[in-house]
């Protein structure tokens, strides 16, 4: 198709900003980005897509996140209000992973998924649990990717935390689903080595998960770790020194392994995440949320690190989580100077654009000639003038995703107009609601 009279922001090494401009798709990739009246004349026979004024720019990517909390929304806990992050996790995410069976697995991919379309989110690297579904569970979230149109990355999360059947059957589901997406091909789902956190995982484990992928050939994992004090004094009372060196001696770190959070490190720890190349995934309003403190991403990206944003399960408007860590980080130095928003879309367009390529092969967050064909259309009518230059400070104090009209993955329109042809986002949404019915009777159900 050819995309005509939009406000054309390319981004890339030599970002532009084309007003009345147009994208040339052709297949699943960009074939040429100039002028509409350029394109049109050259391409007069191509299927057309009006802009009508509306920004054209790449498609979002989220660096981690989990499908599985879907559920967690509005979910009902008895008791006193969980005090810190260790109990977070005993009182509502280890039982809800457990309520999860083939069906709910199912729907609590649906929602976020279609949630992330209408925000113009086009890729998601997903970390899984469901522990009394885990055989198969990958193949369930991969058949709701292949339906809905996006891409995703997706792993299974290895934990010690409910015995060791459930630690062999991560474990396998893992190998299982590295080597079927590999013989798939597919082009728009991946995986990789799924870790549940430092802190439920065993020296043996740990060892057992890098022989494992090493037998068939896979770099790099997928773990939480250094997720606020808990984190730290598990491993220093069990292990006798912090997490990610005790990650870097177990040979979890690498140039294709992404450690969400690195929030509670020393200086030793970001070395060694720096020195092995390390994807550190940034998630601002989970830390918040939890209370688990604000990793030092200015310190990360000082040092050139390799620094992404994910958002840890909250909802896929990367716009919005852009807008809190730009917030936050202002708060925690006192220094309006911190993480400015030129610095988080650099983040976003680049580093996450940078991640996501290492898994499929494409080339992401710009408008060239042969990256891929995500692309979303903005409904953006700014009262200021925009430009290359500012467009980071407007994203920040004037639109988010609800502003998205259109969303483009491979060249397929999966939303035009806030409208998700293919999908029955009414149907997915009644279904959502009874299948959350089941899974919070399993949740209270399990002993307190």
């Amino acid at each position: 198709m050819l995309i005509t009279n939009g406000r054309v922001l390319t981004f890339g090494e030599t970002p532009r900003l084309i007003e009345n401009g147009g994208v040339l798709i052709q297949d699943d990739r960009i074939a040429a980005v100039d002028f509409s009246h350029v394109l049109e004349e050259q391409h007069p026979q191509e299927e057309r897509l009006d802009a009508q004024g509306m920004l054209v720019m790449p498609g979002m990517i989220v660096a981690h996140t989990h499908f599985y909390g879907t559920f967690a929304r509005g979910l009902y806990i008895p008791g006193p209000p969980m005090k810190d992050f260790p109990e977070i996790l005993q009182r509502l995410w280890w039982p809800l992973d457990r309520s999860l069976d083939e069906e709910s697995v199912r729907y609590s991919a649906l929602v976020p998924i279609l949630d992330a379309i209408r925000y113009g989110t086009t890729t998601l690297i997903d970390h899984h649990a469901s522990n009394r579904f885990i055989d198969g569970s990958l193949d369930v979230i991969a058949d709701v990717v292949d339906e809905t149109g996006v891409r995703a990355v997706l792993c299974y999360e290895v934990t010690d935390r409910d015995g060791p059947e459930v630690t062999d059957a991560g474990i396998r589901e893992n190998v299982r689903f590295i080597k079927k997406a590999r013989e798939m091909g597919h082009p728009r789902i991946a995986a990789t080595f799924g870790l549940h956190a430092a802190l439920t995982l065993s020296d043996e484990t740990l060892d057992r998960c890098v022989a494992e992928a090493e037998a068939i050939g896979h770099q790099g994992f997928h773990i939480h770790a250094a997720e606020g004090p808990a984190d730290r004094e598990h491993s220093l009372a069990t292990y006798g020194i912090p997490t990610i060196e005790r990650l870097a001696r177990r040979g979890i770190l690498g140039p294709h392994t992404i450690v969400a959070h690195a929030i509670d490190i020393d200086a030793w720890e970001m070395a060694a995440l720096r020195e092995s190349d390390t994807w550190v995934s940034h998630q601002p309003r989970s830390n918040m949320n939890n209370a688990v403190g604000v990793a030092d991403i200015p310190a990360l990206l000082r040092g050139h690190m390799k620094v992404v944003l994910g958002n840890d399960g909250f909802s896929n408007d990367v716009f919005e989580e852009m807008r809190v860590a730009y917030l936050l980080h202002k708060v925690a130095r006192d220094d309006p100077r911190v993480l400015p928003a030129d610095q988080l879309l650099d983040i976003v367009m680049n580093q996450n654009a940078a991640l996501a390529q290492q898994f499929f092969g494409q080339t992401f967050g710009r408008l060239e000639p042969g990256a891929a064909a995500d692309v979303i259309l903005v409904d953006y009518d700014p009262p200021t003038p925009l430009s290359v230059e500012n467009f980071p400070w407007h994203i920040m104090f004037g639109f988010d995703g609800r502003k998205v009209d259109t969303t483009i993955v491979g060249g397929r329109i999966l939303m035009r107009h806030g409208v998700i042809p293919h999908l029955d986002a009414e149907r997915i949404y009644a279904q959502a609601r009874e299948v959350a019915r089941g899974v919070w009777e399993r949740f209270w159900a399990q002993p307190t």
